[in-house]
């Protein structure tokens, strides 16, 4: 079974609030067996860079067992109240991509 990513682009737009994300999201995906591979770090964008997705933005990459266990890590109770608030306090994108 092909394992899956889950790879975020954010932009902070409120640190403090912000700040409460971390935990639970960390917690959460522990407990659905997920496995952070990048998480911010320095970001060098070398094309596509536009004003709305730039080298200011963090990145996150975490790798799931399976795409079923990374929609079960999304949709959970857990993430959801983690999601709520990165939401309120950032602005970017996140996707679930099938490895090979």
């Amino acid at each position: 079974m092909p394992k899956a990513y889950v790879v975020a682009e954010i932009q902070v737009t409120n640190p403090d609030g912000y700040a409460d994300y971390r935990p639970l999201s960390t917690a959460s995906l522990e407990q659905y067996g997920g496995t952070f591979l990048v998480r911010g770090g320095l970001r060098e964008q070398m094309e596509g860079e536009d004003a709305q997705h730039n080298s200011g933005w963090r990145t996150v990459i975490t790798e799931f067992p399976s795409m079923e266990q990374a929609k079960k890590w999304y949709d959970s109770v857990e993430y959801t109240k983690a999601r709520a608030i990165r939401q309120q306090h950032s602005i970017g994108r996140l996707l679930i991509v099938e490895g090979m």
